[in-house]
């Protein structure tokens, strides 16, 4: 019989990533959602549809990770809201940047921590594609403040 002494380290490691995948298909789940209220709030047409254009970007995440997600577990996920959107559209815009300067930081973490190539490129285009909505975020906040 063959013993792997490296099986409860690489367990781990997948659970983590398992795990990181899921948070993050939870936190994609809840920015769609979000989204789809703020660009309802918001009351420039230009605004509106730049939301929306960030909204797509986030079902093109949420698309990729529970790819990811099947690939490493063999089952659908269940996602659920883990992040209440706020229904004022300051605030949302508030909220939103925030939840997205965060979410780079988490996205270049799992990226960091996997040797998995696909993997580690996916969420590293993610948290570029997050940097750059909290950007518009700041700015749209900026503007109607």
């Amino acid at each position: 019989m063959y013993y792997d002494q490296n099986y409860g380290i690489t367990h781990m490691r997948d659970q983590k990533l398992i795990s990181n995948v899921e948070k993050a298909i939870n936190g994609e789940y809840s920015a769609i959602s979000c989204y789809t209220k703020l660009a309802s709030l918001a009351k420039k047409e230009d605004e509106r549809k730049t939301i929306l254009e960030i909204r797509e970007d986030e079902v093109k995440h949420y698309h990729h990770f529970v790819s990811i997600y099947v690939n490493l577990t063999g089952r659908q996920p269940h996602p659920k809201i883990i992040e209440n959107c706020p229904d004022n559209y300051i605030d949302g815009l508030e909220f939103a940047l925030k939840d997205e300067q965060e979410t780079v930081d988490f996205y270049l973490s799992v990226s960091d921590g996997t040797s998995n190539q696909l993997i580690k490129n996916t969420f590293s285009r993610a948290a570029k594609d997050e940097q750059n909505h909290a950007v518009w975020f700041l700015y749209f906040y900026t503007k109607n403040r």
